[in-house]
């Protein structure tokens, strides 16, 4: 009965602080504009596509209710999906869709997977490996790659590019990685 009691009186002396306390500055979270919302809309849609790989590049801009699709992808049904996901949001009237599908090519398969190997399996690199969403996308096309993304420092962006450089059959590498501080 006494421990009863206790919790009775724990419980409402938190009820009572809770209903106290102010909410501290910066803590309420901002109405988001509806650009804000379609933006993430849009980035969202896109990158929960089933089947988008690291090989897969896609990016977005907004014109007010038109969205331009940008990129290149490894199978042409993402292009077409990518499209219609896009154009099924609320306050999107047009979508215009320049992604490339890259064409289909057993050496360039070859070197995309090699690449991954070479920049991922770098123990400096491998944390960018994690989660369903890496932030490296390796694009290969006529052997030519290029790396997008997003990494934490120049040294990860420039250990991508030297271990993309060392893959065997790579003819070029284009560094697009972005530092994100």
């Amino acid at each position: 009965m006494k421990l009863t009691n206790t919790i009775k009186k724990m419980t409402m002396a938190l009820l009572v602080a809770g209903a106290t306390l102010l909410p501290v500055h910066g803590a309420v979270p901002t109405p988001q504009s509806t650009e804000e919302r379609t933006q993430n809309a849009i980035r969202k849609e896109l990158l929960t596509m089933p089947f988008l790989t690291i090989f897969d590049n896609l990016s977005y801009r907004v014109d007010g209710s038109t969205v331009h699709l940008y990129g290149q992808v490894i199978r042409p049904t993402l292009q077409s999906q990518a499209a219609a996901r896009v154009a099924r949001l609320e306050g999107i009237t047009h979508v215009e869709n320049h992604i490339e599908v890259l064409p289909l090519s057993p050496f360039d398969d070859r070197l995309r997977v090699a690449v991954a190997r070479a920049v991922y399996g770098q123990p400096a690199m491998n944390r960018y490996a994690l989660g369903a969403n890496p932030s490296i996308r390796i694009i290969v096309k006529n052997g030519n790659v290029t790396l997008e993304g997003v990494v934490d420092n120049t040294m990860s962006r420039n250990i991508a590019n030297i271990q993309a450089n060392g893959v065997s059959g790579v003819f070029s590498v284009t560094n697009n990685l972005r530092v994100s501080r």
